[in-house]
């Protein structure tokens, strides 16, 4: 049995793997997006991180229809209780304001609420930061979610060290609510956006962090090795740069796999895992076979010699 692990100063005890909603209702249909949450939850995983954005990108939807997926298994599945559930506010175009003014994020959560069919949002995200509107309006829009039973947790996404600071600071001078979760891109491939203030803030500051990307869309799954694999799916174009540049990451990875009879995958969550600040990542699944592999990560302890040579090679 994984043994559950804190997220930052809230009350959420987590499987060190978060499972991410951006492909339901995208990638993943409603029978897909049903077996994908089920095999989490019977695997032991509890949180799912979703946004009210997703997936506004697809030609022909309006955005929502993730949650809205998860909303509907909620109902199916009587499993609310098992779960917790995280969503996000600031990435939805707003007519006449800014994305995080008091008006948008208060909006934002009944829209998502509504959607989900529940009372309360676990952990209630800033999906990124928003200059154009005071500390202060949002500190106090937020706050007042909590207060009214709306939200538990609040967390900051895509912020950067210096504003997070600003932000956490604001909240506690007004004794009110903090960001007390990070969720940055971060993994053995794109380390420099988290690794050096951002991640030493969370880490003095227990700010819990659940990093995206976790398997760079794909590439440290090992799906990804020459030019002509980049064909393989829609992200494949994206992989150029990173198979001219990062090659020797995969083979570190392809070492470590050879001793632990792990998959790439799992190698690069659970070095993810073992980085300070990082209580869990967050990956999506379109299968069960993919859940399954997912949550092998959590089982795998990397030793501090391979950790090494894994940071060594993505450096």
């Amino acid at each position: 049995m994984t043994d559950l692990r804190r997220l930052g100063a809230t009350d959420f005890h987590i499987l060190p793997l978060v499972l991410g909603g951006n492909v339901f209702g995208w990638t993943a249909d409603q029978p897909t997006s049903f077996a994908v949450l089920d095999a989490f939850v019977a695997g032991g995983g509890s949180l799912i991180d979703t946004a009210d954005a997703y997936s506004r990108w697809v030609p022909g939807n309006q955005g929502g229809e993730s949650e809205t997926m998860i909303g509907a298994w909620l109902k199916a599945s009587g499993k609310r209780a098992d779960v917790l559930i995280a969503t996000k506010v600031g990435m939805m175009p707003v007519e006449g304001g800014s994305p995080l003014s008091a008006a948008a994020i208060v909006a934002g959560c009944e829209a998502s609420l509504k959607r989900l069919g529940v009372e309360t949002i676990d952990l209630y995200y800033a999906h990124k930061d928003d200059p154009e509107t005071a500390l202060d309006e949002v500190t106090e829009a937020f706050a007042s979610l909590v207060k009214a039973g709306k939200v538990r947790a609040l967390g900051a996404s895509n912020y950067h060290a210096a504003r997070l600071k600003a932000a956490v600071d604001t909240a506690r001078a007004a004794g009110l609510p903090h960001f007390q979760v990070l969720q940055p891109e971060y993994n053995l491939v794109n380390r420099h956006p988290f690794e050096g203030q951002l991640q030493d803030y969370c880490v003095e500051h227990n700010i819990g962090v659940l990093p995206y990307y976790g398997l760079a869309a794909g590439f440290l799954t090992g799906k990804y090795r020459t030019p002509e694999d980049m064909g393989q799916s829609a992200r494949g174009g994206r992989m150029a740069e990173l198979i001219a540049q990062k090659s020797g990451v995969l083979a570190a990875m392809d070492s470590v796999a050879a001793e632990t009879g792990a998959t790439l995958a799992q190698i690069a969550l659970a070095w993810l895992a073992a980085q300070p600040g990082v209580v869990a990542p967050i990956a999506s699944a379109t299968s069960v076979k993919q859940v399954e592999d997912l949550l092998g990560a959590t089982r795998l302890t990397l030793s501090a010699d391979q950790l090494e040579r894994l940071t060594n090679a993505g450096a």
